[in-house]
């Protein structure tokens, strides 16, 4: 399972109504393999539709159009991609985003 959250850290809330989308790396690039945008809390509960595969996913964050939605006329960074291996497809995988105008942090979250 892969899981997300969105914080504001300039407004202190979730952020709600981001796009987010899972990728995997194919040989040839990278296949779309889920699709959600975040809820009131911030959260999308799960972006993997059957079972996971071992490999190299990425998630991409629209954080352009969020920023723009909360009055931001130019988003400084448009997009966050975080990149990361899963190798235990059992394992619940928690990808949390921190975000500003100006910033991003994320870590592995549970």
């Amino acid at each position: 399972m892969i899981t997300t959250h969105v914080l504001d850290t300039a407004r202190g809330e979730p952020a709600h109504g981001v796009t987010v989308i899972l990728e995997l790396r194919q040989a040839s690039g990278w296949a779309p393999i889920g699709r959600g945008a975040t809820d009131e809390k911030g959260r999308v509960a799960n972006l993997v539709d059957g079972p996971m595969s071992p490999g190299t996913y990425r998630l991409t964050f629209d954080i352009g159009t969020y920023h723009r939605d909360q009055g931001l006329n130019v988003a400084f960074f448009p997009e966050v991609k975080i990149t990361f291996n899963v190798r235990d497809t059992e394992e619940h995988f928690h990808i949390p985003l921190l975000l500003s105008p100006f910033g991003y942090s994320t870590y592995r979250g549970a």
